[in-house]
């Protein structure tokens, strides 16, 4: 009986739909599958023609993306040189002027390259990066990964410009529309305030409640901790400026980057001691709130961010999400973003994989968990599963940093597993830079590892649109249900030129609908070719 009925509903669904919308309709359902047939070929073509295919697809979005290390090497040691950066050629890093004794001046790669020049080059790109890497005794994937970010670190922040503006070029590049970049603003005056304070003994007491956070909270307000609100804003604000004019964007030479619009995420360091870590959240909330009441686009969520198996991570995460969670009582529209399950077995003690996914989804309140590798070492994994699909939790997925990082790759990933489950997942790329790869290069990966139809790529990529955090409602009636947009849109073929006016209104109202609806409109592009 309930088969009838809904073959009934459906049946009234078509008819209700004007015949214009119903032929365009069917010609999209032609031109997919025409596209689905393009991307068979190209898979069993093999990774080049896959690549080929898959360098034009409509992506979307790129939710995961730490910028300092998006931003590739090479790079790097172009701004080094200009600001007359030194080289340490033993530690293959960078290091503070005086360049004298056994410091070069990085100012040596600015022009033509003797071979032992060539030679350091190629070794700090190495140093700095995944490129190459071979695990040795002592020395693994975690290690190298994580060590790069001390050796490039330190350069005049007066480039950020220039790197927001490189991930934007390549984003576009991609067919990319839309990118959550995490940055970590000054917040030295809150962990002053932080450690001035100080944090009791009852604090870290697993009985801690709201309104102790509550008081700290209060007295860190008090002591000025607001300050440093304006200045974090201002830099993501001076760093879109700058970005726009080196893209020559609201001008007629407007580059296509201009197209991807970008938003910020407040990076808490969370291998920090307590009371450092709770007023650098507590920093991060504030400023998140103002920048979204500014309604100028700038911070639109937080994330814990450093390696979740240091010793401080792995000893305060269940009070971090504690904190986190309190804020979140405090800041309900503040967006949450969670590293969780960035562990696998063997990296921690069997008690450490049981609970970090778990404790980021109940107590934090995350909307997005990025990677969440560990998801079946979890206690009751099946229903936290049940529990994730239900409330529409978001996994960002990345699989090169997954292997680079954890080692955990194929059969061993829980992709698979989070997609049998209905999970909402995402591709997204965490370091590309660091990983030399790009969005493109995560879709191949994807594709091949996992074996995946060209209709299970688009439903990867309007997820990751569905769960971005710009304001407004979605542009589809259900979450995570691409089958049917909002009454509004539904009388016209999804991506139209030309939209009904009540389409119009509503997308001029919702942001997030805006950049889905554009996503359609570039699915129809692309597969007008085929």
């Amino acid at each position: 009986m309930r088969q009838h009925v809904s073959r009934l509903a459906s049946l009234f669904a078509a008819v209700s739909l004007p015949l214009c919308a119903q032929a365009q309709a069917a010609h999209s359902a032609g031109a997919e599958a025409r596209t689905e047939s393009a991307y068979r070929l190209a898979v069993q073509q093999g990774p080049a023609a896959l690549r080929g295919f898959l360098e034009d697809f409509p992506k979307g979005a790129d939710l995961h993306v730490h910028l300092s290390g998006a931003v590739y090497a090479e790079t790097f040691i172009h701004d080094a040189a200009k600001d007359g950066v030194c080289i340490d050629p033993a530690a293959l890093q960078f290091a503070k002027p005086p360049c004298s004794g056994k410091l070069l001046p990085a100012s040596e790669f600015s022009g033509d390259l003797t071979p032992a020049e060539q030679k350091l080059y190629d070794e700090l790109i190495d140093a700095f990066s995944m490129r190459g890497f071979v695990p040795t005794p002592g020395w693994n994937g975690h290690d190298q990964f994580f060590a790069t970010f001390d050796r490039f670190g330190g350069l005049n922040k007066s480039h950020t410009a220039e790197w927001v503006d490189e991930v934007a070029r390549r984003a576009a590049a991609q067919n990319e529309q839309y990118l959550e970049l995490m940055v970590t603003p000054p917040f030295g005056h809150a962990a002053a305030l932080g450690k001035e304070i100080g944090w009791s003994a009852a604090m870290s007491q697993p009985n801690v409640s709201p309104a102790d956070f509550a008081r700290l909270r209060q007295e860190l307000l008090d002591h000025g901790l607001r300050q440093e609100v304006a200045a974090d804003r201002q830099e993501v604000a001076t760093a879109e400026e700058g970005r726009n004019k080196l893209e020559h964007c609201s001008t007629p030479q407007a580059m296509s980057a201009c197209q991807v619009q970008i938003r910020y995420l407040y990076q808490i360091l969370r291998g920090n001691p307590p009371q450092q870590v709770f007023a650098q959240t507590l920093l991060g909330f504030e400023t998140v709130e103002a920048s979204m009441e500014a309604g100028q686009g700038g911070f639109a969520g937080i994330n814990f961010v450093m390696p979740e198996d240091g010793y401080l991570s792995m000893r305060d995460y269940a009070l971090q999400m504690k904190m986190v969670g309190y804020l979140h009582s405090v800041y309900p529209h503040v967006h949450i973003a969670l590293h969780a399950g960035e562990l696998t077995e063997g990296l921690v003690p069997p008690e450490g994989l049981r609970f970090h996914i778990r404790q980021a989804v109940e107590i934090a309140h995350a909307e997005r968990i990025g990677h969440g590798v560990d998801v079946m070492y979890e206690d009751n994994a099946a229903q936290l599963l049940k529990e994730m699909a239900a409330r529409h939790i978001m996994v960002e997925i990345n699989l090169s940093s997954n292997e680079g990082i954890l080692g955990v790759k194929g059969d061993e990933h829980p992709f698979p597993i989070y997609l049998k489950e209905h999970v909402p997942v995402a591709l997204s790329t965490d370091d590309e830079g660091v990983s030399r790869i790009d969005l493109t290069h995560e879709y191949v990966r994807a594709a091949l590892d996992y074996h995946l139809s060209y209709a299970q790529l688009k439903t990867l990529a309007r997820t990751g649109m569905e769960h971005n955090f710009l304001p407004g409602p979605s542009l589809w009636a259900k979450p995570d249900d691409f089958g049917m947009p909002v009454v509004a849109c539904r009388s016209q073929e999804l991506g139209s030129q030309k939209p009904s006016s009540a389409c119009q209104a509503f997308l001029r109202g919702s942001q997030k609908a805006a950049a889905q609806w554009e996503l359609e409109q570039r699915f129809h592009s692309f597969e007008a070719r085929f």
